[in-house]
Parts: structure tokens; C-alpha cells; sequence
């Protein structure tokens, strides 16, 4: 996979909202609600063009038989994927467009760890510049290597994780 980062563009948003409609005419009555999560949920912040859409569901089970018509919809369907309790969907190959990390509701720890990092990004901009120009410069570095550009944000990542929990805990308690 190429690994590329380019400036905010507004049209996230829009491509967020479509294909997050025909998310919810696959899904149905099975799911609660859908976010817009990731780096591109983050206005201002630099990012891989992929829209990644967290629909949470009542049932994760269920969702393996919705599989045909993710696939229909261009998706892969990879299962879990790694991360216990996760559907995961994928589309556009080696161009990704799209990720869809289906989360049952109960699942607050997942759910919450997204939700949180992209609130605590919205709103703290100097966290939102130094990630950019780290993703920016490690794209750079790695324009091929997609498995060294995420080990060169790991770190990063789990302190903005950590401060973003955090901050989440602190907002929802008062």
C-alpha cells in the first residue's frame, strides 16, 4: 500500500456522509448509530485519504451476515482483523478509500478510544499540527512501507490515545 498524506480536504465530509448511507441500508435495524472517526473526521488535520466510518450495532454476530451485501458495496470483509470484537471492512485496495470498524454498543472501550481521539483532536489544535506534520514526514519517509509509517506513529499515538481518554473521562463526568 502507498503511503499517502495530503492537507485537510472539506470533501471528507461529504464522502463520510454517502457512504455512511449505504452503510445504514445495509445494516438496518441492527444498528444504534454511526460516526465519522479517524484522521479525517479532523478538520485541519493532514491525513490518508480514507474515510473510516465506526457504525456501532446491537449485535456483532449479526453482522457477518451482512457480508454479501458489504461486498456488494466493494467492500472486503476481514473479520475481526486483530482487534477481538470488531468487524472490519475495507474498500478500495491498494488505494483504500474507505475502513468500517463495526463495534457492538457494550463495547465502550473501542467505541470510546475512537470517539475520544477525535474529539480531543477537534478541539486542540497544536496536537492536530504536530500529528499532521508527523504522519506528513513519515509518509515521506516511507512512501512504500506502510508497516513503518504506523510503527513511526505508534508512539505518538498511544500518548495522544492516553491524553484524549483522559480528557474524555473528565468532559462525560460533568
Amino acid at each position: 500500500m502507498n503511503v499517502v498524506v495530503t492537507e485537510y480536504n472539506d470533501n471528507w465530509k461529504q464522502r463520510f456522509s454517502e457512504e455512511s448511507q449505504k452503510i445504514k441500508d445495509v445494516f438496518g435495524n441492527e444498528l444504534i448509530e454511526i460516526h465519522h472517526i479517524g484522521s479525517t473526521s479532523v478538520p485541519g488535520l493532514k491525513a490518508k485519504p480514507i474515510i473510516d466510518i465506526m457504525p456501532v450495532v446491537k449485535d456483532i454476530k449479526k453482522i457477518d451476515s451482512f457480508n454479501e451485501q458489504m461486498t456488494g458495496l466493494g467492500y472486503e470483509c476481514m473479520g475481526e482483523l486483530g482487534m477481538k470484537g470488531r468487524r472490519y471492512f475495507r474498500k478500495g485496495g491498494d488505494n483504500r478509500t474507505h475502513q468500517v470498524h463495526v463495534f457492538q454498543v457494550d463495547n465502550r472501550e473501542d467505541i470510546n478510544r475512537h470517539l475520544a481521539v477525535r474529539d480531543y483532536l477537534r478541539i486542540h489544535s497544536e496536537e492536530v499540527n504536530h500529528y499532521g506534520n508527523l504522519k506528513e514526514h513519515l509518509a515521506k519517509q516511507f512512501p512504500k512501507d506502510i508497516d513503518a509509517y504506523m510503527d513511526g506513529k505508534d508512539t505518538f499515538v498511544k500518548e495522544l490515545e492516553r491524553k484524549a481518554l483522559h480528557w474524555y473521562k473528565m468532559i462525560k463526568e460533568r
